[in-house]
């Protein structure tokens, strides 16, 4: 099953300085991801002045619970990155 996670920053002042802090972790865990299959693409998402304010991926996991675990121990939930995170079953258009 694939997800679509669309995950928005803290806004407070020190949100920057945890996503600046959290992220080589997190990128470690994205690349252990796609070195196993589960992740698809994902990035930064972007205000109209280009700051980062959240982060967009597609994932594909068997079960929900396993996008849960993964979803959990991230380093930008762990670290108090994410605030708000939307995930919704997503499929890929067939072209």
């Amino acid at each position: 099953m694939h997800y679509v996670i669309h995950a928005y920053d803290y806004t407070d002042e020190q949100a920057l300085d945890r996503r600046m802090a959290a992220r080589p972790n997190h990128f470690e865990t994205a690349r252990g991801l796609k070195a196993n299959g589960n992740f698809v693409i994902g990035g930064a998402l972007l205000d109209p002045e280009g700051r980062m304010i959240g982060s967009m991926m597609v994932v594909e996991f068997e079960s929900e619970e396993q996008l849960q675990q993964w979803l959990q121990n991230d380093p930008y939930v762990t670290g108090r990155v994410w605030e708000k995170i939307d995930v919704k079953p997503f499929r890929p258009a067939a072209v």
